[in-house]
């Protein structure tokens, strides 16, 4: 069985080699690609492999671009830091992973599914363009907009990292900075939801909260679970019962 293996760090990489060779004595490791520009390289010169283990994060981009640019039909076990909770995606598509650090009984494990799986994957071709799209949603950092503020005759753009939360106080909307101000806004609640999730979580009708204004978490009555700020603000934001388990998987980075 001949296995590539895509990872940017040299340790990682040869100790991941030798622990699939100590599970699967048959295997070849027939190379070690340490980046998205040498993977492309290579997909395009060279035949392709029975599986490849690789790597999410690699130091020039994330390994999604590789199997974007190349036709790739070799099943891949991916091995990865992010946590487990953001990695669902993958039983949707019936893909493997491990979660680092890796270690024997894991790699075996995850050869053993492959082996299951492989009188299936000979007949079909992996379809790859739905794990892209849900996983680069989840793990590539996502860019904040602004809002706009008028002060007098101003209209000022407001930066959506500067803000912890937005709230309604008496039918109107504001945004609660970091710096503990607040500024009225013209949007309504429901459509800054729109534009601001998944960074920001609403919480209840009242607040929608930024991921980094979150302190942490505490259970509550009925249970409820109470935000815990990492600004002052003079009241307390409950998430409702039927919002928690969102929360939760929010919070966890889902």
């Amino acid at each position: 069985m001949k296995i590539i293996i895509i990872e940017d760090e040299k340790l990682t990489a040869k100790d991941l080699a030798r622990t699939i060779t100590s599970v699967e004595p048959d295997a070849e490791i027939v190379a070690i690609l340490p980046s998205v520009e040498e993977a492309i390289g290579y997909f395009k010169e060279n035949p392709r492999a029975d599986l490849i283990f690789s790597d999410i994060q690699l130091g020039d981009g994330l390994s999604f671009e590789i199997f974007e640019k190349v036709q790739n039909q070799t099943p891949i076990i991916f091995c990865t830091a992010f946590n487990e909770y953001a990695l669902e995606a993958f039983k949707t598509v019936g893909i493997d992973y491990l979660l680092k650090p890796f270690s024997k009984i894991t790699v075996t494990k995850a050869l053993e599914k492959y082996h299951q799986l492989r009188e299936n994957l000979s007949h079909q071709s992996p379809d790859f363009s739905e794990m892209i799209s849900l996983l680069k949603h989840q793990l590539n950092p996502t860019k904040i907009p602004s809002v706009i503020i008028q002060q007098a005759d101003k209209i000022i753009p407001l930066n959506g990292v500067d803000i912890a939360f937005f709230y309604i106080e008496e039918d109107c909307v504001f945004a609660y900075t970091f710096d503990e101000k607040r500024h009225l806004l013209a949007q309504k609640l429901d459509t800054l939801e729109t534009i601001f999730t998944p960074t920001f979580f609403r919480a209840n009708r009242q607040f929608l909260v930024n991921r980094k204004a979150v302190k942490d978490a505490t259970h509550h009555f009925n249970r409820k679970i109470l935000i815990n700020l990492t600004v002052s603000y003079k009241e307390q934001i409950m998430v409702g019962k039927l919002k928690v388990t969102a929360f939760l998987a929010w919070l966890a980075g889902v």
